[in-house]
């Protein structure tokens, strides 16, 4: 098992990048560093390079659609080199709206773009030769009189050569051509709203599919996946924090007709949530549509399907996140663990599919419940009142005036 977290999109990038240095002394793996249409996401990993020494550090994501594949693979080799071989290149398409509204390019062929720019990153990396490449999408050299093209274009190999052989490529994926392409081409996956006792209902077909196609040389596929937790006994106000992000994502991405989180949504079979969500969503009725995926017949179960757990009774277990197993010949989640998420990100759990289950046991547990702390500290300005680590147990109390009172966090 491995422990990983998404930055915020928006705040001090500087000060964002501490974070990352405590972090990574309280035992985190890996660091997603986002790109939407605020910072660049390489940049500041290169940053947060500098003021790391091993942690890992990934993009989470940036959009194929945004960069060349020979951009994006000296981009990578450029953070590996200045990480010393710590970087994860993570992509995905985005959607029409961000990519023909922000970037002026046209949104097609997701699937195909996405599949041969790892193909190029990929032929870059090995040095072998100067690439040429014939796809649906990319064609290096261009041709004469393609896209204007004026024929004079030359196969190029990369002048620097990598730190390592390739850099770890990730592709977030939902629907379920692009799940078959990252099952059979990526090093790892990056789904989101992921449901461990209902995931493969909607992709384990698809995950079996590209898996029978996967080169063995990759290995097993990767998953990079976390849920909601919310810390405390208040599960009114935990639904809360979940039903704002589902209603951005359900009634606010994409275009009509091209929102993959809506999409994914109605396959985990909450379509009428689904629709509520986006009515009100598209009308401006923001706390109406925030209401509805808990408010509506079956409406709990579509909150807990986009990541946050409640116990038995509808309290929220102190500590008690996402639970998955698989195995090597079949779809499967995380190694077995957990994952928790504050105001800041979410922690990750992850790895290969492997059959482990359960929460990480000794260093393992330990590291987890550091990192949970950590992020406490940050987030809420906290100070430990209580601390009992043989017995996986922290009690938080904050400074000063907030909402957070009291927070504790158990591992059992």
């Amino acid at each position: 098992m491995r422990i990983s977290m998404q930055l915020r999109y928006d705040g001090d990038i500087v000060a964002a990048a501490e974070q990352v240095a405590e972090l990574e002394r309280a035992g985190l793996d890996l660091i997603w560093v986002p790109e939407a249409y605020g910072h660049d996401a390489p940049s500041f990993m290169g940053f947060i390079a500098a003021r790391t020494r091993r942690v890992e550090i990934g993009s989470g994501i940036i959009s194929v659609y945004t960069r060349t594949p020979a951009l994006l693979a000296m981009t990578a080799t450029g953070v590996d080199a200045l990480s010393g071989g710590r970087a994860h290149l993570g992509l995905g398409t985005s959607g029409p709206r961000v990519v023909e509204g922000l970037h002026g390019v046209p949104y097609r062929e997701p699937v195909a773009r996405t599949r041969e720019t790892i193909e190029v990153l990929r032929a870059f990396w090995r040095r072998e030769k100067p690439v040429t490449y014939e796809g649906r999408v990319h064609r290096l050299p261009l041709p004469p009189g393609e896209g204007g093209g004026t024929g004079l274009g030359t196969a190029m190999k990369l002048l620097a050569e990598p730190v390592r052989p390739a850099v770890p490529v990730w592709v977030a994926a939902l629907g379920p051509r692009n799940v078959r392409m990252t099952a059979e081409v990526a090093d790892g996956w990056l789904p989101m709203f992921f449901d461990p006792e209902r995931y493969d209902e909607v992709w384990g077909d698809d995950l079996r599919a590209g898996a029978a196609r996967r080169d063995p040389e990759l290995g097993l596929l990767r998953i990079s996946t976390g849920g909601l937790l919310a810390i405390g006994p208040d599960a009114a106000r935990a639904r809360e924090l979940a039903r704002a992000q589902l209603a951005l994502f359900i009634g606010g991405m994409g275009a009509v007709g091209h929102n993959y989180y809506y999409d994914l949504v109605c396959r985990y079979g909450y379509r009428a949530q689904a629709e509520a969500v986006t009515r009100l969503f598209r009308a401006g009725d923001r706390a109406g549509c925030r209401a509805r995926p808990g408010g509506t017949p079956g409406g709990h179960h579509a909150v807990r399907a986009g990541g946050l757990r409640e116990g038995a009774g509808g309290g929220v277990p102190r500590g008690r996140g996402d639970r998955t197993a698989g195995g090597p010949g079949a779809p499967g989640g995380p190694d077995g663990g957990r994952a928790a998420v504050t105001a800041q990100g979410t922690l990750r759990l992850t790895g290969p599919r492997r059959a482990r289950a359960g929460w990480p046991r000794g260093r393992g547990r330990r590291r987890l419940l550091a990192v949970a702390a950590a992020v406490l500290r940050q987030l809420f300005r906290v100070i430990p009142q209580k601390r009992q680590i043989c017995g996986h147990h922290v009690t938080y109390r904050q400074q000063g005036h907030g909402a957070l009172q009291r927070a504790e966090f158990r591992v059992p």
